[in-house]
């Protein structure tokens, strides 16, 4: 499958996820992030494992002490991430909130209420725990995410991406409401960047450089 078929069959996937996602109860996407950490508790040992083979690629890579602490993931560090689902679990929901009322001239009140945005993508660099916490935020707020980590932490985040999926499924939301692009091929991130059909918001997380470039190629609204 080509590049651009294999990253828009995604955000088509996530698109339509997302309005089912967009209607569900503070208490179903509560309880799908509680499941999100529980499979991460669960599935410790296999986060580990692919952890290792990013580690050692990295290693043979030559990339430095301090890069690869941040590509490390802890027994504790996972467990970090479970805690930090469950504290966005507790969150109050941001849907439904009005933020300003007013009222006009002819005595019609107008609110402005928080609503999903639809499709999020959501492209960072090679901290794992993003992938955590990127799902989190959106799932809390409503929206689809489409994830795209650093190759470095390709297999790290497929399988924390796959927990995720599987955890939200569990509580009846749809697993298609998290999608992770693992294919270390930058040209994903070029089409990204130009799926306004899918997606509705794209929030780059990287070095001035990286996020210059996303805002000079992107269609898409960026944040």
């Amino acid at each position: 499958m080509e590049i651009r078929e294999f990253v828009e069959a995604k955000a088509r996937a996530a698109k339509e996820a997302s309005r089912t996602l967009a209607l569900c109860s503070p208490k179903a996407k509560n309880e799908a992030l509680l499941q999100m950490a529980r499979g991460l508790e669960e599935k410790t040992g296999m986060v580990q494992e692919a952890n290792r083979s990013d580690l050692e690629r990295a290693r043979g890579q030559g990339y430095g002490r301090a890069f690869l602490d941040r590509l490390t993931l802890t027994e504790a560090r996972i467990e970090e991430m479970a805690i930090g689902l469950r504290q966005v679990a507790q969150l109050p929901d941001p849907v439904g909130e009005t933020v300003k009322m007013w009222r006009r001239p002819n005595g019609i009140e107008i609110s402005r209420v928080r609503v999903p945005i639809g499709v999020v993508g959501f492209i960072y660099e090679s901290r794992p725990n993003v992938t955590a916490d990127a799902a989190a935020l959106c799932i809390k707020s409503g929206n689809a995410v489409i994830l795209r980590g650093g190759s470095e932490a390709i297999e790290s985040n497929a399988i924390i991406a796959s927990v995720l999926a599987r955890g939200i499924e569990k509580a009846g939301v749809p697993p298609d409401a998290i999608q992770f692009v693992d294919t270390p091929d930058r040209e994903a991130v070029m089409v990204l960047l130009t799926l306004d059909r899918f997606v509705d918001l794209i929030i780059p997380r990287g070095g001035e450089g990286f996020v210059r470039m996303v805002a000079e190629r992107a269609t898409v609204p960026i944040l």
